[in-house]
């Protein structure tokens, strides 16, 4: 397959046609249907259904309301989130963090912003669980030292590998993160999907340029080249 046959099999979702609200305390951008924004188009993605990128002001957050059977993540681009659940959990996560809680048979949770003087900014995800009726549980990842500046890192796996979060589903996101002009390749397997979000920078999927919060997908097997315009950073998700 070349590289054209590829960039024409990909479905781009521009940053700028996301839902959006603002709540003064709350900003946010819908990729797909959330709350009061609708679009029968944008329902989601083969298993994943909510990406929001959103901004909290100082000492503002998420009070504590409940959520079940879903796959719920959070990835921190600024600032720092501090989360607590009804299992226990109290955690307080910082830039290139991620924390997955898996709702499952019911759960309730509240996220706010801990700071007095900075803003947060971070993506919330939603990723429909391979079975319902599930045990609550929650995961995190977090970035070695070394693993900083890799262009590819897994975080999220159905089987927790190289130190990833655990997702009840066949889904493996990673982390994208390059420089000017590099460049990296993931191979999607026949029958699965591959969506990518850019948090940061500019970067080519396959030939096609994508800005800031901008999404695309394929599902069309082959090799996805990511390459970086400027520097960037990106989720990839790869789906069932």
């Amino acid at each position: 397959m070349n590289g054209s046959d590829h960039a024409s099999a990909i479905t781009i979702r521009k940053s700028s046609d996301r839902g959006h609200v603002d709540f003064g305390w709350l900003e946010s951008r819908h990729t797909f249907s959330f709350g009061d924004y609708y679009h029968p188009q944008q329902m989601g993605f083969r298993s994943l259904r909510v990406i929001n990128e959103d901004r909290v002001e100082p000492g503002r957050g998420f009070p504590s309301h409940p959520h079940r059977d879903m796959e719920i993540f959070s990835y921190v681009l600024e600032g720092q989130l501090e989360h607590k659940d009804s299992m226990g959990n109290g955690r307080v996560l910082k830039p290139g963090q991620i924390q997955l809680m898996s709702a499952g048979s019911g759960v309730t949770h509240s996220e706010f912003n801990p700071s007095d003087s900075e803003g947060i900014h971070f993506l919330q995800i939603w990723i429909q669980p391979g079975k319902k009726g599930l045990t609550p549980s929650y995961t995190e990842w977090h970035p070695r030292p070394e693993q900083d500046e890799d262009a590819k890192v897994l975080v999220i796996s159905p089987d927790g590998r190289d130190q990833s979060a655990v997702i009840h589903q066949d889904a493996e996101v990673y982390r994208i993160r390059l420089t000017k002009g590099r460049a990296v390749t993931h191979d999607l397997a026949d029958g699965r999907g591959a969506w990518i979000q850019i948090m940061r920078g500019s970067l080519t999927l396959n030939g096609v340029a994508l800005g800031p919060g901008d999404g695309a997908s394929t599902e069309k097997a082959g090799a996805l080249t990511l390459t970086a315009e400027e520097d960037a950073e990106a989720l990839l998700f790869d789906l069932k």
